[in-house]
């Protein structure tokens, strides 16, 4: 049974959505090796005690990779299934809020992973969607049915 027409590319988008957030997360972490920024948890004198605790020394602040992740799979959802924007979207800005909220990171950590995971993801549909849409094709889209929206 072959998938419909166009619905080759909902199947490459989707498989896309991991593989964009694994590609984030690894930019996120060279970016991380490059700054190394202490966290407010440990640089802030005189601060009120973080509510987790604080990560342990040589894990930077700048850009929150959680914050990264969520955008950057918030992202590729959208591109996916533009129908979740209204859920993915909000989930992502409140995961960034919560890094600051328990004192893991400074508001540009969280800003900065954002913008990190969006560039990503984006950057990574733009540039693959069409060479994985073709594989699809080739691998027979109806094998890929069950990640197609129904």
């Amino acid at each position: 049974m072959a998938v419909p027409e166009g619905e080759e590319r909902l199947v490459a988008l989707a498989i896309l959505v991991p593989i964009a957030t694994a590609v984030a997360y690894l930019v996120s972490e060279v970016v991380k090796s490059f700054v190394n920024e202490e966290r407010p948890c440990r640089a802030v004198a005189g601060a009120a005690a973080s509510i987790v605790p604080c990560p342990p020394q040589g894990h930077w602040s700048f850009p929150s990779n959680h914050s990264t992740i969520a955008a950057a799979l918030a992202v590729g959802i959208v591109f996916a299934w533009r129908a979740l924007a209204w859920l993915v979207l909000p989930i992502a800005l409140l995961t960034g809020f919560s890094r600051v909220f328990v004192g893991a990171h400074y508001p540009h950590d969280v800003v900065a992973g954002l913008a990190l995971g969006t560039l990503t993801a984006t950057l990574c549909v733009t540039l693959l969607a069409g060479p994985l849409t073709s594989l699809v094709v080739r691998l027979g889209a109806g094998r890929w049915k069950i990640l197609v929206r129904a």
